[in-house]
């Protein structure tokens, strides 16, 4: 690769900005209110996870293949850059996406490895270490579930297997994120960081359980079923019947019990809000964002009696986001205004069950 001091102002402009904005208009919303020392590593992991992502979910190449790919990208973190398997990896799956932006974005991988070499010692571990383990949590994915086009249907079998994946896929996001905050932001410097680290996790896992309820409808049309199996047995309910909307009712305990672990790991969430001192005003709107629309998100499903049908999502609107935004501009520097949000938010959740 080239010499750290060779990355040019150029290259990073469009990996963190263009490129990043494009597969992800929510994500990049919240990497640009971030201050500005936060948001080259944290930018830089999100590319290289939608990355790999990217591969996993190319559906044309058959799993064993993506499998392969996976592995050999996670090597490549771990032990440095193979630029002939890279470009053996990008040339078969270029051709294979629909999307401007997805091939772009494996196009540009030696880039981001680039980028990746150029950080600082520390960040660059923190990097890899994050994008490592959340490849560990879509190998989960490729190799506990059947193909996609089987036809077939599989569930985790029991609340710990889905607690175990919202770590791998977003648990670990929050103790990456708590890790690179504090020792980017002076005013952190003196937050209990092993508690600091779980409520992170616990935020994380939070932000994914809203996912998982959420996606139901779209999982279960690729075979993928993330409500406990055990949970459903003691229902009598199959994963199976969940592809029925009319399955909605008697499935609603399950449902329910999802919601309301999401919005006890939203307890942490809002603590880790609080713990942000008033005048890191980027930062703490950077994490209320997606708190708020996860909780949005989730009181739009408590409310959704057809949550089971594909052509009924589970979405808060444009136009509550673009309202949301701005509120929180306005109210970020009060605790009290953000928890009574918060509080408002989740007794109207609490009301729908």
């Amino acid at each position: 690769m080239a010499n750290a001091n060779r990355v040019n102002p150029i290259p990073r402009q469009k990996l963190l900005t263009e490129l990043l904005k494009s597969v992800s208009r929510a994500f990049y919303l919240t990497l640009r209110v971030l201050p500005t020392g936060l948001r080259e590593p944290i930018g830089l992991a999100y590319l290289l996870a939608r990355a790999v992502d990217t591969i996993v979910d190319t559906r044309s190449l058959p799993r064993d293949e993506r499998v392969r790919f996976l592995l050999s990208l996670r090597k490549q973190l771990q032990e440095g850059v193979d630029l002939g398997a890279l470009n053996e990896m990008t040339e078969s799956l270029v051709g294979q996406q629909s999307s401007n932006s997805e091939r772009r974005l494996l196009e540009s991988l030696p880039q981001a490895f680039e980028l990746l070499e150029a950080m600082s010692t520390q960040d660059a571990i923190r990097v890899r270490g994050i994008v490592v383990t959340l490849t560990l949590g879509m190998e989960f994915d490729l190799t506990t579930f059947p193909d996609e086009e089987s036809g077939e249907l599989r569930a985790l079998e029991n609340a710990d297997d889905l607690d175990q994946y919202t770590y791998m896929v977003a648990g670990c996001v929050g103790e990456f994120w708590t890790d690179i905050s504090v020792d980017r932001t002076r005013a952190l410097r003196k937050w209990d960081q092993t508690e600091m680290l779980e409520l992170g996790v616990r935020f994380g896992k939070a932000l994914q359980m809203t996912n998982v309820l959420r996606d139901v409808p779209g999982d279960l049309r690729i075979g993928r079923c993330y409500l406990p199996k055990s949970e459903l047995d003691a229902l009598g309910v199959s994963p199976e019947d969940l592809m029925s909307p009319a399955t909605g009712d008697r499935a609603r305990p399950v449902l329910a019990d999802g919601i309301r672990l999401a919005l006890d790991h939203y307890s942490s969430a809002e603590s880790y809000l609080s713990a942000i001192p008033r005048r890191c005003v980027r930062l703490r709107l950077a994490v209320a964002w997606p708190l708020l629309i996860g909780l949005g998100t989730l009181d739009v499903l408590a409310k959704n009696q057809r949550w089971l049908d594909p052509d009924h999502p589970s979405k808060v609107s444009r136009g509550w986001v673009y309202r949301m935004l701005t509120v929180s501009v306005i109210g970020i520097l009060s605790n009290d205004f953000m928890q009574n949000w918060i509080k408002r938010l989740r007794q109207k959740i609490d009301r729908a069950l």
